[in-house]
């Protein structure tokens, strides 16, 4: 009798033990019994439709009291799109780079809005001897990552001279870093080249002396390609869809708000800026970055066909990808789209 009451007490401290988990707050899906959403984004002006939304609370206010909103930031792509995959974020801005390269191994990826275009400069060490791009072989050159938007624009843009970097057997020597750190390493004669993100971009220029030897409207798809984009995994957006359209139409807010205000949308983005990588941005520095940017929730198309093309060509994708899938604009009403 003894063992059977304590084989019953067992079992039922299992049970309990089984309901208490299925009342649980899920690691992504749930906090103090409200839905989670997460947001990811970088710390960098491409990315300023993030740092408004959640500034403004749109994405607060659309997605309603019953759910909680958290933001994550990433360094680069690649962490991105693994917290993408893991479920860690629902969703997010990432540069094309990444996305595109994940979804062409299998990835659940879509792109469901555009974020921004252009903001991708290339600038050379002063005094590093680099006078004109016909200068930059056998260079080191830094990226955030490799495969990353603004490698393929650089490697691209430079294919065309026959300038090709150590990876494809050419003589451009490629390190990749946080894009925050480049001036501190372009002063120490670490590298010779940043291919750098905006606001960096204009750090640099500004800090360093160092000079602009592609513009970002002279690099590869500088001016068509989205350089951030919305994306969230397909699982979500059939699981989740109106999910999903609230949190596109937060976005849509964002950059409208971009748009109209300028001003407010650049202090904005120095707060945010500093809160996540613990630098404050000069306020000159900030104007220049804008000045590289566009904002827009539209998606060209045909720009991320030739990008993914060219990262083929480039050997960063093992199979000219098919991208009839990766692109999902059902949430976009093209009749009110920024422009």
């Amino acid at each position: 009798m003894k063992k059977k009451s304590i084989f019953l007490a067992i079992i039922f401290m299992l049970f309990a033990g089984i309901l208490a988990g299925c009342g649980a707050d899920s690691a992504t899906g749930k906090k103090d019994g409200k839905e989670k959403v997460v947001i990811g984004y970088f710390p960098n002006i491409n990315h300023v439709p993030a740092m408004v939304a959640k500034d403004k609370g749109y994405y607060q206010k659309e997605l309603g009291d019953g759910t909680t909103v958290e933001y994550k930031t990433f360094a680069d792509g690649s962490a991105f799109m693994t917290a993408l995959k893991t479920g860690e974020i629902d969703a997010g801005l990432v540069g094309p780079g990444p996305a595109m390269n994940n979804y062409s191994t299998g990835a659940d990826v879509r792109v469901i809005a555009g974020a921004s275009t252009g903001g991708t400069v290339v600038l050379a060490r002063k005094d590093s001897g680099i006078n004109s791009v016909e200068d930059l072989a056998g260079k080191t050159f830094i990226t955030p990552a490799v495969g990353c938007t603004h490698d393929v624009q650089y490697e691209t843009y430079l294919e065309d001279l026959g300038i090709t970097s150590e990876r494809i057997g050419g003589t451009m020597k490629h390190l990749t870093g946080n894009a925050a750190q480049y001036s501190a390493m372009l002063q120490a004669g670490k590298i010779d080249i940043a291919v750098a993100p905006e606001p960096w971009a204009a750090q640099i220029q500004l800090e360093t002396g160092a000079e602009v030897v592609i513009p970002w409207n002279e690099i590869s798809f500088g001016e068509t390609l989205p350089a951030s984009i919305l994306v969230a995994s397909g699982k979500m957006i059939d699981n989740n869809k109106e999910t999903i359209d609230k949190i596109v139409k937060a976005h849509k807010e964002a950059v409208d708000f971009i748009n109209a205000n300028p001003e407010e949308a650049k202090e904005i983005t120095i707060k945010d800026i500093e809160i996540t990588t613990g630098q404050e941005l000069a306020k000159e520095v900030v104007d220049l970055a804008w000045d590289r940017i566009g904002f827009t929730y539209e998606v060209d198309q045909e720009a991320i066909q030739a990008f993914s093309d060219s990262s083929y060509a480039l050997k960063f994708l093992k199979e000219k990808p098919d991208f009839k899938e990766f692109i999902d604009l059902q949430f976009i009403s093209t009749e009110t789209a920024s422009r």
